[in-house]
This record gives structure tokens, C-alpha cells and sequence, in this order.
């Protein structure tokens, strides 16, 4: 079962460019990346959800990463739902909603043992590149200026230190025991290494994209950072 984003009532977004934005865990990319294009009027897709959602359904079912026949179903079964403005920030799986349990420790702690499997990313290629056809996006995830949308009109790549990522992600889970904060940094790395250094869409940053390091920086200076580039790119595309 599959499903088309709902058509953004802005006239912007039909016209607009394709963005992938790419970056290591909690570096922001959805966050940054939703307000972006609320600000610019552009549809809006965090990738990772896909797989956020396919490892939930699988431990959900008890269904393990080497296990490709029973695995590879799942990515049908997942749905990204859009918003009014054409942002697919919500996931449904099994039937019903399932956004708030795909953000879990559980699947924080699974995911990047599903999504290197190569015959599942595979299967949801397709899929991503089908949401970007229209243009007037930004697409997030971790392979999308490298592979999914090598292509795309702007490449960004949102960095920052482990440290700092694990902080963020402790202060959005309400973590205050450093035990767990420490776990959470382990967590971090322990994805950075299988993100890295996995046979199949490696997280690298691409040739041409335009790196912004996130540490220090307030929220607010980082969506701006990205809107800047997404808007410098805009006026080069008109003058063409």
C-alpha cells in the first residue's frame, strides 16, 4: 500500500527547486528542514521516517534484520502522510498512526541495523524519488544528495558533534539522569560507525553540497543558513 503527498496549495512549490538535506542523527534535519519549507512554501519529507517505520513494524512483529524475505513486505505496508501544506511528517504502518512510536528509544536503538540491509533501501528508492518529481521540496535523510536525489538542485549537509546531537536528543526525550544521557551518546556513535562505514548508501557528504556545522548555533541561525542557500540557489535558477 503506497500513497501520493497531497498537492501543496502553494503556487512556490510547483515551481520550486528540489532540495536534499543530509546530516548524521538528531543533527536537525527534520526540524531545520520543516521549517524551511514552511518558510519557503516547499513540500517537506523526512525520509528517515520510512525506515523508522519499517523497523518499528518489524519489531513490532519480531522480524530481524537478516530475515529479507519476511522484511522486505514491510515497506509497502508504511504510508507518509502530508499535511495541508504537502509535508509528509506523520507515518501510518499497520493500519494506524504511528509517529510518536517510531521517534522511540526502541527503534533509535534498531534502526541503522534495518535500513543498511541493501534489498530494503532498495525497495524504497522509488518511493523517494517519486515524492521529489514535482519539485518544490526539501527531502531529508542521510543518502538523498548522494543517491536518492544526486541531482537535486541544492545539496546541504547539517553537521554536528556527537556531543552535541546527544544533548539535543536528551533535552527532546526530557532526559535529566546522565546514566541515560551516556547511553544516548553511545546510541549516537554507535550509529554514526554503522551509518559510515555500511556497504550500501554510506552517509558521506556529497562533492557539491554546502555544509553547515550546526554546534553553537541557536535554531534560528541554522533554519536561516538553509533558507539563505535554498534562496541564493532560487535567484542563480532565474538568472539562467
Amino acid at each position: 500500500m503506497t500513497t501520493s503527498p497531497k498537492p501543496d496549495p502553494s503556487p512556490r512549490a510547483a515551481g520550486g527547486l528540489v532540495v536534499a538535506v543530509d546530516g548524521p542523527s538528531s543533527s536537525g534535519k527534520s526540524t531545520v528542514g520543516a521549517e524551511a519549507a514552511r518558510r519557503l512554501r516547499y513540500r517537506f519529507c523526512d525520509t528517515g521516517l520510512l525506515y523508522r517505520a519499517v523497523a518499528w513494524l518489524a519489531l513490532e512483529r519480531g522480524i530481524a534484520p537478516a530475515d529479507v524475505p519476511a522484511l522486505l513486505p514491510l515497506a509497502a505496508e508504511v504510508v507518509l502522510v502530508a499535511d495541508a501544506r504537502g509535508r509528509l511528517r506523520h507515518v501510518e504502518a499497520d493500519g494506524r498512526d504511528v509517529t510518536h512510536e517510531v521517534r522511540g528509544a526502541d527503534v533509535d536503538r534498531a534502526v541503522s541495523d534495518y535500513s543498511k540491509v541493501p534489498e530494503l533501501r532498495a525497495a524504497l528508492v522509488p518511493r523517494q524519488r517519486d515524492l521529489a518529481g514535482e519539485g518544490g521540496i526539501i527531502m531529508a535523510g542521510r543518502d538523498i544528495g548522494t543517491v536518492i536525489l544526486p541531482d537535486a538542485d541544492v545539496k546541504i549537509y547539517l553537521s554536528a558533534s556527537a556531543e552535541e546531537r546527544a544533548r539535543r536528543r536528551a533535552v527532546q526525550r526530557g532526559t535529566v539522569d546522565e546514566t541515560e544521557a551516556d547511553r544516548i551518546l553511545d546510541e549516537l556513535r554507535r550509529r554514526d560507525s554503522i551509518d559510515s562505514s555500511r556497504e550500501t548508501a554510506p552517509l558521506r557528504i556529497a562533492s557539491d553540497a554546502v555544509v553547515i556545522r550546526t554546534d553553537g548555533n541557536s535554531f534560528e541561525q541554522t533554519v536561516g543558513a538553509v533558507v539563505q542557500a535554498i534562496r541564493a540557489a532560487e535567484g542563480a535558477a532565474r538568472v539562467r
